[in-house]
């Protein structure tokens, strides 16, 4: 299949070019940095060179592809509903690109919007309207344009060596704070998987025949935020310690939520199965710090 993904570069992008490559697909890439994009070149990927905001652009690859793996999003949470926005936007470009013939599009949302508190299940539609990310609202909009269309939700932990998301700004607020922290009684429940394993169910849904909406890419269902907290005191020598909202500034709603999820209907459909460390081993290891 010829197929375009966006973030091609990107923590998630990267490991399903890899996977998608590997399967013997024809991959064309939507890259912003020149450094990437010479890295990306070389492993065979087709470049175009954008952004999120060349709708046009995406419009027109898309119009080129047999599918569209969309995985870029800007995480700069100063300007999270500009960028919520320009996501919503770039989906709607790229389905109308796809639109006619059933082609596919695999639009990637987060399993913390579905339910949190209780186990988020597949079956379960994204609970908060009033969320500025629509992601996961707008893949069901553009079902209309004849796009078949599924949803990755990531764990809000998506980890392994050279992590840049939520885990790494744990460890570098308890390097700054000089404390490993959790709130209230550490209880509440945090999903993750491994970046390998998140990219190989992205290329197991293109490949698949009868493709479902959603899809969790959960391995660790809800380890406990102060078990986390604990592995990361103990690898750089520091009291684990509770602490308020304050103590984590604007990341006290992911510190503090609690988010359990359940893969087990995506398991099976997919015959996915995490083979790679799960969290907890994972930040054992000296190269994480």
């Amino acid at each position: 299949m010829y197929v375009f993904i966006t973030g091609a570069t990107g923590w998630v992008g990267s490991t399903v070019v890899q996977e998608l490559r590997d399967a013997g697909h024809y991959v064309t890439g939507l890259v912003r940095s020149e450094d990437r994009a010479a890295a990306l070149a070389s492993t065979g990927v087709r470049l175009v060179r954008g952004s999120l905001d060349d709708l046009s652009l995406l419009t027109e690859t898309a119009a080129r592809s047999d599918a569209v793996i969309h995985t870029a999003f800007n995480h700069d949470f100063s300007r999270f509903a500009e960028n919520a926005e320009q996501d919503r936007k770039a989906i709607r470009a790229l389905a109308t690109g796809l639109q006619g013939g059933g082609r596919r599009l695999i639009v990637t949302s987060g399993v913390t919007l579905v339910s949190p508190g209780q186990l988020a299940t597949e079956d379960m539609p994204q609970g908060d309207l009033l969320h500025p990310r629509r992601s996961e609202i707008e893949a069901r909009a553009v079902e209309e344009l004849g796009v078949r269309v599924s949803v990755v939700r990531l764990a809000p932990s998506v980890h392994g060596v050279g992590d840049h998301g939520f885990i790494s700004t744990l460890i570098e607020l308890a390097r700054r704070t000089g404390v490993s922290a959790y709130m209230g009684e550490g209880r509440n429940r945090w999903p993750a998987v491994h970046r390998l394993d998140a990219g190989r169910m992205y290329r197991q849904i293109l490949e698949v025949a009868e493709p479902r909406f959603a899809y969790h890419a959960v391995a660790d269902e809800g380890i406990e935020f102060r078990a986390i907290a604990q592995v990361i005191g103990r690898q750089l020598g520091l009291p684990v310690q509770a602490r308020s909202a304050e103590h984590f500034g604007w990341f006290a709603s992911f510190a503090g939520g609690d988010f359990p999820a359940s893969s087990g209907r995506t398991r099976i459909e997919l015959k996915w199965m995490p083979t790679q460390p799960g969290l907890l081993e994972d930040l054992t290891s000296p190269e994480y710090y």
